[in-house]
């Protein structure tokens, strides 16, 4: 049924706790979806302090200097990550397309330096940010322990129907300098969710669990290779409803008899939901910190069979 997911997936890399709890920090990330069902997947340097080596959607945290909402995060650090600019004209008398490759890419590095506000670039161009493309999908909160935390909200948006401009089909390498000299994203490319999911499962790619389970949600919905209303509706439908405002605080429950950790989330019968309710994910840690071993049970339906009282739901935006 869609809705309902069991899946198995390997090699996700967990970060080393500290006993120290640290407060989430606010931050966005977006899932950009073209006209064939493609989702737009950027990786993490290796050396990155968060989530080295693994593939993300592109995101980060919220900047008060360039930012005036979440959903704003969300599109400035896609642009600056990718390349990808989901903004409009103003104006009649200005295009998008009018900017080249070129300016786009001083424009992006010089924002991700902080030699440039993002606002500011847009004005400058008579464009807007195309906030009212984002469609709220979830968010997700670290658990306590790792030294870095975030408390992110994701958002999906399609193309074309965003007006857009830069990279959006394909695959390129890309390196993006921080103040520091690093280097933070080393590629980006479109690949569908269900091809992903494949390639996760033979170990050529890594993905933390918000990642995965986003994946596995859309995979489900966008099938095939042509990106439809049918299916953007549905997508929207889940996004209006109580899973888009969906916050989920993964907590560690147990071990089971197989010795595998249990990983509930909202809306588990562990954690206020009707008895035999799961959704939740098992693991197993292998070397250096990779889970060579891990699966993920939602048996509800998440158009229809989320209770508010037992899921925590964010305020409507």
């Amino acid at each position: 049924m869609l809705g309902r997911a069991s899946t198995t997936w390997v090699r996700t890399r967990f970060p080393s706790y500290s006993s120290m709890a640290q407060p989430p920090r606010p931050s966005a990330s977006l899932v950009v979806v073209n006209k064939h069902n493609e989702i737009l997947l950027v990786q993490r340097n290796p050396a990155a302090r968060s989530f080295g080596g693994m593939h993300v959607f592109p995101g980060g945290n919220f900047d008060k200097t360039q930012d005036q909402s979440l959903a704003m995060t969300a599109i400035r650090e896609t642009f600056e990550e990718s390349g990808l600019l989901l903004a409009s004209s103003a104006s009649v008398t200005t295009s998008l397309s009018s900017l080249s490759d070129s300016s786009l890419d001083e424009a992006r590095h010089a924002i991700h330096q902080q030699k440039l506000n993002f606002q500011t670039f847009l004005t400058s161009h008579d464009l807007k940010a195309d906030l009212g493309s984002l469609l709220p999908f979830t968010e997700w909160i670290t658990p306590v322990g790792p030294p870095r935390r975030f408390h992110t909200r994701f958002y999906v948006a399609f193309l074309p129907a965003s007006p857009s401009s830069g990279f959006s089909s394909g695959a390129k390498q890309d390196r993006i300098p921080k103040p520091d000299g690093g280097r933070e994203v080393i590629a980006a490319r479109f690949l569908h969710p269900a091809e992903a999911l494949t390639e996760f499962q033979k170990g050529k790619i890594s993905f933390m669990p918000p990642q995965f389970y986003i994946l596995s949600t859309l995979a489900d919905i966008l099938q095939g290779s042509a990106n439809t209303r049918k299916q953007r509706a549905c997508v929207e439908a889940l996004s209006g409803g109580l899973f888009g405002r969906m916050v989920i605080n993964p907590l560690r429950l147990r071990e089971d008899e197989d010795g595998r950790t249990i990983l509930t989330y909202e809306g588990d019968e562990s954690r206020g939901g009707p008895n035999g309710r799961l959704h939740r994910a098992f693991f197993k840690i292998g070397k250096a910190g990779a889970a060579n071993e891990m699966s993920l049970v939602r048996n509800f339906d998440i158009f229809s069979e989320i209770d508010a009282q037992a899921h925590n739901i964010s305020p409507k935006l």
